[in-house]
Order: structure tokens, then sequence, then C-alpha cells
């Protein structure tokens, strides 16, 4: 609008110079034009001190077009002609003086009526809409008025053809700024929208890596914690009468102790199991896992069948884990003689079994431990295979043992499938009173 302003303003006074030359009214016209563009270079210093309050736009018949877009000047909804700060009337009055200098060029010298066009949007984003309207009508009747006069004659286009402009003018900005107000509110709800959703994440990955810790301090310093409990109990009963069996009883728990120092000191490392840290694989863990549990519980057999696929880290730390759960269920709360875990190496999925030949329980029902606090290593596990996209079948029954199975596909599947079977049968676990699935050693039964 600035380089259209200056580039009509030249033309306008070329044309007259070349078609009105020598003429008394040429300096006054000369001068004019040269006050004209000075004022004009003086608006946009005006502007940068006023305020620049942006306002929404609205039509004609609201309270303002305009929204502070870095012209000369802009007004914020309480802003208006009255408005009394000395920047706003600074730049009313620049505005003022402007169109009264063309005013005056208008009457000397018709042609320079098509200047109004940049005037237009000038007084668009500086005045309120019925202000910024009345100059445009204002305007366009001096453009009128001298088009006419410039024809010597009535012709209908030139009395036409100026409002026209200026309504076309009008409607553009007005829905330029209407599009501008659009994109701005989009934008503000996109910012908002990402603001939400990233508190939104950082509070479910909050919870989520809270439950993830607390199912590792579970699976591991918890379950330590509680096996050096039972031993130095079990060694303080006979400390005296069988003192060889005490000092047993000591030394495992400050092996265990020694195997939850390692435990913590990985888990604040890089919360992997110190097993599968070793080296051996899945397999191998789960055989060691055995023979430590079978020191502080009933004798714990391992058998692997098929050929161990290649698991991420993850799936063999959380199968490892389950099965850690699961044994410490089984020495806390099953009162069994034996135990066994399995790993079946399928072509499409991985079966962890635990089977104990315990008193067993009904599953489904509200488990809680002698302290009367509900167990955390059933939901635990049922987190655990969830998150591998597998699925937990728990058969028990009153006096008849616990089999839990946990399968894992190879290609693991997305969390949030259908809930797992807790009383429904699977192949790959039998019910109460069944053989033990393939690779089971046979339990003693009570």
């Amino acid at each position: 609008m600035h380089s259209a302003f200056f580039l009509l303003l030249g033309a306008s006074l070329a044309r007259f110079l070349l078609r009105h030359p020598g003429e008394p009214r040429t300096p006054w016209v000369i001068a004019l034009s040269v006050v004209l563009a000075l004022l004009y270079v003086l608006g946009p210093v005006l502007g940068s001190a006023a305020p620049t309050r942006p306002r929404p736009p609205t039509t004609p018949d609201g309270n303002g077009i305009g929204d502070g877009d870095g012209g000369l000047g802009t007004d914020g909804p309480d802003s208006g002609v009255g408005s009394r700060t000395p920047a706003r009337l600074a730049v009313l009055l620049w505005l003022a003086l402007v169109v009264a200098v063309w005013v005056v060029l208008v009457l000397l010298a018709p042609s320079f009526a098509w200047c109004a066009v940049p005037l237009f949007y000038t007084g668009l984003r500086i005045l309120p809409a019925r202000p910024a309207l009345a100059l445009i009508a204002l305007l366009t009747a001096f453009v009128v008025a001298a088009q006419l006069q410039l024809a010597g004659r009535f012709d209908p286009n030139l009395l036409l053809a100026p409002p026209a402009v200026a309504a076309i003018a009008t409607a553009g900005f007005v829905h330029m700024q209407r599009q501008a107000a659009r994109q701005r509110a989009l934008i503000d709800d996109l910012l908002r929208t990402r603001r939400e959703l990233a508190a939104t994440e950082r509070r479910a990955g909050t919870l989520a890596e809270r439950q993830r810790l607390a199912m590792e301090i579970h699976d591991t310093l918890a379950q330590g914690l509680s096996s050096q409990q039972m031993l130095l109990q079990a060694a303080d009963r006979v400390w005296d009468a069988e003192p060889v069996k005490a000092r047993t009883h000591v030394r495992t728990a400050g092996s265990i102790a020694e195997r939850s120092l390692t435990e913590a000191r990985r888990f604040v490392h890089d919360l992997a199991p110190a097993d599968l840290a070793d080296g051996g694989g899945l397999v191998a863990a789960l055989r060691a896992l055995a023979v430590r549990e079978s020191r502080t519980g009933p004798p714990v057999r391992f058998h692997a069948e098929g050929t161990p696929a290649a698991l991420p880290e993850r799936a063999e730390s959380a199968l490892l884990r389950i099965a850690q759960g699961a044994l410490a269920n089984v020495r806390e709360h099953a009162d069994a003689r034996t135990a066994a875990l399995t790993l079946t190496c399928l072509d499409d999925q991985i079966v962890l079994d635990v089977a104990d030949d315990g008193r067993g329980f009904v599953p489904g029902a509200s488990n809680r431990t002698r302290a009367g606090v509900r167990g955390h290593g059933l939901p635990a596990i049922r987190a655990r295979a969830r998150d591998l996209g597998g699925t937990l079948t728990i058969e028990s029954a009153p006096g008849e043992g616990t089999v839990l199975t946990v399968s894992v596909p190879l290609a693991v599947r997305p969390p949030g499938l259908p809930p797992e079977d807790l009383s429904g049968r699977s192949p790959a676990a039998p019910g109460p009173g069944t053989p033990p699935p393939a690779g089971h050693p046979p339990l003693e039964q009570p």
C-alpha cells in the first residue's frame, strides 16, 4: 500500500505537469505533493509510537475493523476516535492532515483522486468501523467529483466505478482481516491443544513410569527383603536349638542381600535385570532364578522346550520379572511343596508357565495378603503381559494348586487387547485336576 501510494502520487503529479505546464497553480500542486509525501512518510513513525493492541475484526456494523497488522497504528477493543492517549491523538491528527492535503490537491488537480485507494486501507487500519466507513465514503465522493470534472460531462461509468472500487477494497480488507482472525484463533487453539496434549502425555508418562518402577521394585528389592525377613525369622527361631541350621539361614539371607544389592545397583543404572545382564539369555536367567528360589521356598524345577527365539531385551526383561513375581507369590502365599517353571518356545509365541501344588485360590476373587492389603504381584504380572501384547491365564481352585500361563506373541501386538481370561480353559494352561502342560515335571499333590 505504501509503494502504491507513492506510485500513484508521482504518476498524478507527472500527468498534471505534462497537461498543465506553466499554470499559476503548478507551484501549489508541486508543494502540496511534496507535503503529502512527507506527511505519509511520517505516518509509520507515529504508528510505531501508538498503542499496538490488536482487536478482532468485525463487520461494518460491529465494533471495529483492523487487527494491528503493523500498519500506521492500531486500536484495541476500547479504542476509538475519542481515545485520549497522546500517541493515539497524534495518529488521528496525522490522518486528518493527510486527508486535508489530499482534498486540497484533488480540488486543484483532479488527477490526484486515485491516491484515495491506499488511503482507504490506511483509514481501515487506524479507525474503528463506522468512522472508517465514513472516511471511505468522503474519499469516494471526492473521487467521483474529480473524475466527472476531468471528463467534462456526465458519465454513468465514472459515477459508479469509484464506489464499486471502494466497496471491493473495503470488502477485501474485511475478508482478509476475518481470515487472519480465524487463522490466529486456529493457531491459538492448536498451540493450546499441543500444550494440553504435552501436559497429558507428561502425566501419562509419569504414571506409566511410576507403575513400571513399582513393578520393578516389587519384583526385585521387595522380594529380596521378604525372603531375608523369612530366613532371619527362621534363624531366630532355631538359633539356640539348631545353631548350624540358623547359620545356614543367615548365610542364605546374606546371599540374598548381596543379590538384592546387585539388583539395586543395576536398577539404578539401567533397570535391566541382573540375570539378563550376565549375558546368558532368558533361559539361563530363568534357570538361575529357579535355583535361587529353591533356596528360600519350595523346590522349583525349570524346563525349557523348543529353540529359544530372539526376543527384544524389553520382552526378556518382562518375562523374567513375571517369573519372579509368580514364584514370589508361590513362596509367600501358596504353601506349596514343589513348583515348576516352564518356558515353551513355539513358532508364533513364547509361553511361560508357573505351576505349583499349593492350596490354590479362586481366580478373580479379591485375594489379599495376610495383612489385609491387596497384593501387587498379579496386577503387575497382568500389566506386564498386556504391555507385551500377550495374555495371562490363571487356572486354580482351592486345594488343587495353581497354573499361571503367560503367552507372548513373537510379533508383539500393541497394548489395548481384550482382557485376559481368568477362568476359561486354554490349550496352554490345563485346568485343576488335569496333567500339567507339556514340559512340566509331575507335581506332587498335597
